[in-house]
């Protein structure tokens, strides 16, 4: 069995996510809607898969932690306060022969790349999508659907200081959609305009500031590598001075390393205090917490790891995806393409496969199964498949990222055991029925 190492072709990931249901353009019936993404039967497995590990790790095993689920549509003076009415911009130029549009910054010619037409000055383009609430377009009823899901923690600060007494040093973290109206997009899901973040503002003494940064870029790079990055594609990048936010004291990017080059998946900034005191000036509400040690009312600093969930996932199928050539019992090459995707995040844990469609064979298949997706011990989605040769289903498991298949034969009818088969090493185990739900919790955890 031999790996192919060749690079990876965008394009290869792109065509197995719609084949095996993972990831669909959006409104294609339509002729699509540029860079927005579906997420079919697996992908939202996949998807739910990698925020729960996220909640679990950033929030419920920690005891400083508290969550929220602020709404998209906030007060305008929101927006005004944090300064993104006011700077959320990138320059823009056109194109005047094709009139295509591109961000300055990530263009390093003078003229069109496509059609090496002429291109107009820098003009400074706003980020932010804006719509209308109420009956009436009028500028009174302007709102606009959030960049970012930091504002609505920061607004909600003295709500949970008072219904939670949490001390300092605590973070709030949240998970939801933002919307940026990029210039730029592309390279699949990982630049698009309706994104999901998992977010944290973790609030902390003025002073404390700089090492608990340091904790926790250590603490998120950790994460990664606990759902199956190759810590050899992952490193950490400072922001220079000049490509600073207006409220950062520092930032560092966890960068993943992707067929097109290194590219952020996370952002772990110093905010300061800048947050909560421009709320405090824009709405005339105090947004301070009482130290008891030395009895004065303080600005917190904050530390903000601020991760893509679709960009996590673009970086788990590319670490995931393998191509390795196989030898068949008939002597016959073939390429087997697999997800070597961490089982804690596979979108489905085990497949039960029945040997063939046989009238004494699926009872006891489907039992299994039946059996299998109410158990506790193994915490995830179940899948029956019955449909084609079992070596084909064998590929369209490995293909998804399934850790485990069980497959049901003429022999489990007399000697009641199955036999377990792992993706990665293809190797097959037969197990006892009476054992097999400990096998395989064991064997996914392993």
């Amino acid at each position: 069995m031999a790996e192919n190492n060749s690079p990876l072709d965008i394009d290869k990931i792109s065509s197995l996510c719609k084949r095996r249901g993972f990831i669909f353009q959006s409104s294609e019936i339509y002729g699509g809607l540029a860079s927005t993404w579906d997420y079919g039967p697996l992908g939202v497995e996949l998807k739910r898969n990698v925020k729960e590990h996220w909640w679990n790790a950033m929030v419920w095993e920690r005891d400083d932690m508290v969550g929220l689920d602020a709404s998209i549509l906030m007060h305008p003076d929101t927006w005004r306060a944090s300064g993104h009415l006011e700077s959320f911009t990138d320059p823009l130029v056109e194109c005047n022969d094709c009139n295509r549009r591109y961000r300055e910054d990530h263009i390093d010619t003078e003229v069109c790349p496509e059609c090496s037409g002429e291109l107009t000055e820098p003009r400074l383009f706003h980020l932010m999508f804006k719509t209308f609430m109420g009956p009436v377009e009028e500028d009174a009823s302007i709102v606009y659907l959030r960049p970012e899901t930091a504002q609505g923690i920061f607004v909600n600060f003295n709500n949970v200081i008072n219904s939670t007494r949490k001390k300092l040093p605590f973070g709030i973290a949240q998970i939801g959609k933002s919307f940026r109206n990029e210039i730029t997009t592309g390279n699949f899901i990982f630049r698009t305009r309706e994104f999901e973040m998992m977010e944290i503002e973790y609030f902390v003494m003025p002073g404390e500031d700089e090492e608990i940064h340091d904790k926790w870029i250590q603490d998120c790079l950790s994460w990664y590598r606990d759902i199956g990055l190759d810590p050899e594609n992952l490193r950490v990048r400072p922001h220079d001075e000049d490509e600073l936010s207006h409220y950062a004291k520092a930032t560092y990017d966890i960068e993943y390393r992707f067929p097109w080059g290194w590219g952020e998946i996370q952002g772990i900034a110093n905010r300061t205090d800048y947050d909560l005191k421009s709320h405090m000036e824009m709405s005339g509400e105090k947004l301070t917490y009482f130290d008891d040690a030395s009895g004065q009312h303080i600005i917190p600093y904050v530390i903000e790891p601020s991760s893509g969930v679709d960009r996590a996932v673009m970086a788990l199928l590319v670490d995931a995806y393998n191509e390795e050539e196989i030898t068949s019992a008939s002597g016959k090459t073939e390429t087997r393409v697999l997800l070597k995707l961490d089982p804690s995040i596979s979108p489905v844990k085990v497949a039960v496969l029945p040997l063939s469609r046989n009238e004494k064979l699926t009872p006891l298949a489907k039992s299994v199964f039946d059996t299998l997706r109410k158990s506790n011990l193994i915490g995830g989605h179940i899948q029956y498949d019955d449909a084609q040769s079992i070596g084909r289903r064998y590929r369209r498991q490995d293909e998804i990222g399934t850790p485990l298949c069980v497959t049901v034969d003429f022999d489990s009818l007399d000697d009641n055991a199955v036999t377990i088969r792992e993706r990665d090493t293809m190797e097959q185990t037969r197990v006892s029925l009476e054992t097999l739900e400990s096998e395989l919790a064991l064997k996914l955890k392993s």
